[in-house]
């Protein structure tokens, strides 16, 4: 899916645009609200029916029975397991659940969800192809496609803990305080040509450095909600049963999660980023993978990698690339002692017990 409005602009560079000549300034004016970029990448899929917003409720981790049209949420499918195996971004209009996913999810989750509707009633489509999806910070006057009266706009609520929900970052001062995302369905063929335009590669930036996950990015077929503090926008840990829920509640209770979501701050003497996927090591030793990377218009070379969680939060790791091992300090996200929230009693050993 692509719009020629964007791609035929001076000095886009790839399609859809990575950047027009100027990946700072774009991040500048994408952050400050001024500018818009388009994410390509992105599908759309209805479910339509009396009965979406309980069956969705009943089968992923968000407490979406009671959203009220306009309203937004995130939630995310799981496999028996606790594994992600979607993500979701989520808009009722009172009478259509709009789900704004990646398009990598297109086809498998429509798929999925359609074999799932038993004798509900509920209806499952992919519009994919009749809209785009646009990306901006605040609210600028986009011409917003509209459904039953309310227009198709999720507003992203990174920027606080969801009701439910729980933060395992202990940040003071957490990055994504004042994330004001939204994405916007337009019709494929609107009009942008009024609107300033920043490429993608603007966006991850900003991303990166508000700690935000991103389901083809961070996401493998190992991740589980807490590894990322997904826990803070697409789980709400009191709502009734649904996939997964068990590994949820266990690894959230008693547990802790095998891995952890940390920000490097890349040493950029060499010029070079690291590749999703390159290797992060403490020493000799392989102890996780970078997921993406970006050269942020104040904070330099950065990127968020999964690590092991025994690894010791306060070390610099070596980063694999093009031009050799990149040092990386760490900023911890996920802290290594997340999880096991509960206060559960310990039982003495019986080999302790007075007789």
């Amino acid at each position: 899916m692509s719009n020629s409005t964007f791609t035929s602009r001076p000095g886009a560079v790839g399609e859809p645009p990575e950047h027009y000549g100027n990946p700072f300034g774009e991040q500048r004016l994408l952050a400050e609200g001024q500018s818009v970029v388009e994410l390509a990448d992105r599908a759309v899929i209805t479910i339509t029916g009396p009965d979406r917003l309980t069956w969705l409720d009943s089968l992923t981790s968000q407490a979406l029975s009671g959203l009220q049209p306009g309203e937004s949420a995130e939630t995310l499918l799981l496999s028996p397991n606790g594994r992600i195996e979607h993500a979701m971004r989520v808009i009722d209009d009172s009478e259509t659940l709009w789900l704004l996913v990646d398009g990598s999810q297109r086809q498998a989750l429509a798929a999925w969800l359609d074999r799932m509707r038993f004798m509900l009633r509920v209806e499952i489509a992919d519009r994919s192809d009749d809209f785009l999806t646009i990306g901006s910070f605040g609210d600028l006057a986009i011409p917003v496609a509209e459904s039953h009266g309310f227009p198709l706009v999720w507003s992203d609520s990174w920027a606080a803990v969801t009701r439910g929900g729980h933060q395992y970052s202990s940040a003071e001062n957490h990055p994504g305080a004042s994330w004001n995302y939204r994405e916007s369905l337009v019709a494929i063929d609107a009009d942008l040509s009024g609107h300033a335009a920043s490429g993608s590669l603007a966006f991850e930036a900003l991303r990166i450095a508000a700690w935000r996950p991103h389901f083809s990015s961070e996401v493998d077929d190992r991740s589980i909600p807490h590894e990322l503090d997904w826990m803070r926008s697409a789980v709400h840990l009191n709502k009734g049963c649904y996939r997964g829920q068990e590994t949820v509640a266990k690894v959230h209770n008693l547990g802790h999660p095998p891995r952890r979501l940390v920000m490097l701050h890349l040493d950029g003497s060499e010029g070079a980023l690291p590749a999703p996927g390159a290797e992060v090591s403490l020493g000799e030793k392989v102890v996780g993978t970078v997921t993406a990377s970006a050269r942020h218009f104040e904070l330099g070379p950065i990127a968020l990698a999964i690590v092991k969680r025994g690894v010791d939060a306060a070390e610099t790791l070596a980063v694999a690339s093009d031009v050799g091992e990149i040092a990386a300090a760490q900023e911890v996200i996920v802290p290594p002692d997340a999880g096991a929230e509960a206060n559960v009693p310990r039982l003495p050993r019986l080999g302790a017990v007075k007789r």
